[in-house]
């Protein structure tokens, strides 16, 4: 079958079979990224018009109990100087974000830093100060009962990259006492919460196939997230996959358009590693579906401290400068940054 009848399918009946998704994988071309990337910009202008919405992220801590083969935080990487900013320092990271015309924050950090009381606190202050304004965590894997307590002490949204729907794939990407059922578990009891939900993968990881990315399509189908992120796999010296190719900034792209086309409501970023990659890579991501931009609000003092990966883009500009810069590069291709919390459409 021809990859743009496939594509076509895939957007009149959101569904393809787990080979049609594989034949799509491999033996898919620049013709068919583009073909796709035109329906995608098409079905999230419909939804969204021509507008972007920015997420502030603040990365308030380095420090993670986890040893994930492919991130540059990983526990047992001695060459890290680890950090943790104080309750204050977060709050003033928000404040600034606010006056800065942004109205979604992340919290986000290494696994399990600060005692779950602690980040209720932090949210529910977030919340009191800007009461207009969302809170997203990105804090990794916890038990449901420390996820009813942030979701009741304000958190609207929780990103939890799933990395692969296939199980073996996780396997090789983690180490034997991280489970890929404890986390697809997380996704679900997040969910139940009423959290609005992301998900997402590294596109090129280790051992990654196109059966796992058909996997990680038709996972998306049935879980339906409303938050997709999807950047390319990007090695870090000091971790044991630094010497594995980076991911493909081409099919980085097609993923983008493919998510989109399958679910047209849902929020896509184009991502700071997509940035990294390539430098109009965020427009590009736009330009293939994405709708969301998630520049740093962090201390310019830590920002190269929370390396997931090398060469990490905009460490050392200041929050207004990053601000400022994303609005002229979204107007050079026709979006602007639109100030809302930029909650998901149904």
């Amino acid at each position: 079958m021809n990859n743009k009848v496939l594509i076509d399918k895939l957007n009149t009946q959101k569904h393809l079979s787990k080979t049609e998704w594989i034949t799509l994988f491999d033996t898919w071309d620049e013709d068919d990224r583009l073909y796709a990337a035109g329906i995608a910009k098409d079905t999230a202008q419909s939804i969204y018009g021509n507008k972007i919405y920015i997420r502030g992220i603040v990365e308030f801590s380095n420090i993670c109990r986890n040893d994930c083969y492919y991130c540059g935080i990983r526990k047992s990487n001695p060459n890290l100087q680890r950090y943790c900013l104080t309750e204050d320092e977060i709050l003033s990271c928000c404040d600034e974000g606010y006056e800065l015309g942004f109205r979604t924050f992340v919290l986000q950090s290494g696994e399990h830093i600060f005692k779950p009381e602690q980040v209720a606190e932090v949210v529910g202050k977030i919340k009191q100060n800007h009461p207009d304004c969302a809170v997203t965590l990105s804090l990794g894997e916890e038990e449901y009962a420390t996820y009813k307590l942030w979701r009741k002490a304000g958190a609207d949204r929780y990103l939890l990259r799933h990395e692969t729907a296939n199980e073996e794939h996780y396997k090789k990407l983690h180490p034997a006492e991280m489970s890929w059922a404890h986390r697809m578990a997380c996704l679900k009891n997040l969910k139940e919460l009423g959290y609005q939900v992301g998900a997402g993968i590294m596109v090129g990881s280790p051992y990654q196939t196109s059966e796992c990315l058909a996997d990680d399509m038709m996972f998306f189908e049935q879980f339906r997230p409303h938050m997709i992120g999807i950047g390319p796999f990007l090695p870090h010296k000091d971790t044991p996959f630094k010497d594995e190719p980076k991911g493909s900034y081409e099919l980085t792209l097609f993923l983008l358009s493919l998510c989109r086309i399958l679910l047209p409501n849902v929020l896509l970023p184009a991502t700071t590693a997509l940035g990294t990659i390539n430098p109009r890579g965020r427009e590009e991501g736009v330009l293939a579906g994405a709708n969301v931009i998630m520049p740093n609000l962090s201390p310019t003092a830590v920002r190269k401290k929370y390396m997931l990966y090398d060469n990490k883009i905009c460490t050392g500009d200041e929050s207004a400068q990053c601000r400022g810069c994303l609005e002229r590069r979204m107007e050079s291709i026709g979006y602007e940054i639109k100030i809302s919390r930029g909650d998901y459409h149904d």
